[in-house]
């Protein structure tokens, strides 16, 4: 019995190894082009002196301020979509394990026994009126041979979910870590803008005391008076509205990381932020290939193309084996060794001759390896307009920035210059309201501005895959 158990599970060694039908797969061209777009929105496209190509660059080093790194921290290890998409990466690897054991035979063990009391009327004399009967069984049951690759396409169709969900993991993780990043310097904005209306409010409520008094004396009109209560009325409604900003962006902060966040690990303003890292895509558009949501798309290709393999099989037999080995033996103590060995082989071969299914089956698996492709490439040329997008701001907000800057100061030194002459009596406070109006407006423009150059940075990060220390970008590194 044992020779015989050991031949057949040495056969298991070679058969199992049969042979695909799956086509070949062969990586498809990225319909972009190999070179950024070039031009005047992205002349600081190219990599200069001061920046860092972003495949070099680690996430620490890209967020050196160390508060916002003690946040992605928090978000990383308790971040309750993260921990989904882990669970899915579990979920996927065991589906895999599921499909690659049907490579293999089950094989299980029985054993029984049972004793039986005879009348003494129905033996013979000496004979034992009780009768003993020891069994032990081992068996394969119903075992599909593998001759043509079906189950081994479906594992390997298995294999690439599971390897396309590990991919779609390290996309959370990229998404959270960016989305903690920008919602930290949106919360900086906006308590910059704050600071701001406050500030404004200072200076208005003191332009109202001002006009008050001389409207009190009778040099200066009612018409001065109200319009210097509107721009009061105006920043304590800006300051209301700020404030619920602030606390929206705290709660989402508080959403992102999992837990609620120290208020000493906030930013007080923009300003008091160590920015993001300036990078550098490189010179080739072909470092698109390591982000993981194309990466993700290739290996489900594959996975298209593991589903033709295992379609194509299923138009040629199926050879199933069931197969048990026994020992039976009156004698508990001589089981084993006089005992009498029982071997049952049924092998069972099945035949398609026509089966509207398996012809349905194989074209569905063609269309989907259709619409795959062209996901994969729409995937590449969305993650390239992406960057590019991205590029285009990096090249131009400095220039928006420094034109802004100028404005701001302008329009402060005009703001002055109606101060002075409402002050003379040369002018009405029509022009210093003005003034004062569109230094506001302006202020928050610079504001806004300085946030998108830092969240496009984050933003250059993200889409470029996430800086260069995939392999250390587990959750809770």
């Amino acid at each position: 019995m044992h020779k015989r158990l050991l031949i057949l599970l040495a056969g298991t060694s070679l058969i199992v190894g049969g042979c695909s039908l799956a086509p070949e797969y062969i990586r498809p061209e990225a319909p972009v082009p190999d070179q950024w777009p070039q031009g005047t929105a992205y002349k600081n496209a190219e990599a200069e002196s001061g920046t860092v190509a972003v495949t070099e660059l680690s996430r620490e080093r890209f967020f050196p301020d160390q508060q916002l790194q003690k946040i992605i921290t928090m978000a990383l290890n308790n971040n309750r979509d993260l921990r989904l998409a882990a669970l899915n990466v579990e979920r996927a690897r065991a589906m895999y394990g599921v499909e690659r054991a049907e490579l293999f035979p089950a094989v299980d063990a029985s054993g029984g026994g049972g004793k039986q009391r005879f009348s003494a009327d129905l033996i013979a004399p000496d004979d034992s009126r009780t009768l003993e009967r020891y069994s032990v069984n081992l068996g394969v049951a119903s075992w599909e041979i593998d001759f043509f690759g079906r189950i081994r396409s479906l594992s390997e169709q298995a294999l690439d979910e599971y390897l396309a969900t590990e991919q779609a993991q390290r996309s959370a993780q990229i998404a959270l870590v960016s989305e903690v990043a920008r919602v930290y310097l949106t919360l900086a904005k906006d308590r910059e803008n704050l600071k701001l209306v406050r500030e404004t409010l200072e200076a208005q409520q003191g332009d109202y005391n001002l006009i008050r008094r001389r409207y009190e004396v009778g040099v200066a009109t009612e018409l001065d008076l109200q319009r210097a209560q509107t721009r009061v009325d105006a920043a304590k409604r800006d300051i209301a509205g700020f404030i619920q900003n602030v606390a929206r962006d705290q709660n989402a902060l508080n959403l992102l990381a999992g837990s609620l966040i120290p208020e000493d690990l906030l930013p007080v303003d923009l300003s008091s932020i160590t920015p993001p890292e300036e990078i550098s895509p490189g010179l080739s558009s072909e470092v698109l290939l390591s982000r993981p949501d194309i990466i993700a798309a290739e290996y489900r290709l594959k996975g298209a193309y593991a589903l033709i393999g295992a379609a194509r099989a299923s138009f040629f037999p199926r050879i199933s084996l069931t197969t048990s080995i026994g020992t039976a033996s009156n004698d508990l103590s001589n089981l084993f060794t006089s005992g009498t060995d029982i071997w049952n082989f049924g092998p069972q071969i099945v035949m398609p001759i026509f089966d509207a299914r398996v012809w349905a089956a194989f074209r569905v698996s063609k269309a989907n390896q259709k619409i795959l492709l062209t996901q994969y490439e729409k995937t590449i040329q969305t993650a390239f307009r992406e960057v590019a997008d991205a590029l285009a701001v990096q090249g131009t907000i400095d220039q928006q920035i420094a034109a802004q800057q100028s404005l701001v100061d302008a329009t402060e030194k005009t703001y002055r210059l109606a101060g002075k002459r409402y002050e003379q009596g040369i002018d009405d406070y029509l022009g210093v309201l003005d003034a004062q109006r569109s230094l506001y407006a302006q202020q928050r423009v610079l504001i806004a501005l300085w946030l998108a150059k830092l969240v496009n940075r984050v933003n250059l990060y993200a889409v470029l895959g996430g800086g260069g220390d995939h392999e250390n970008n587990e959750q809770g590194d």
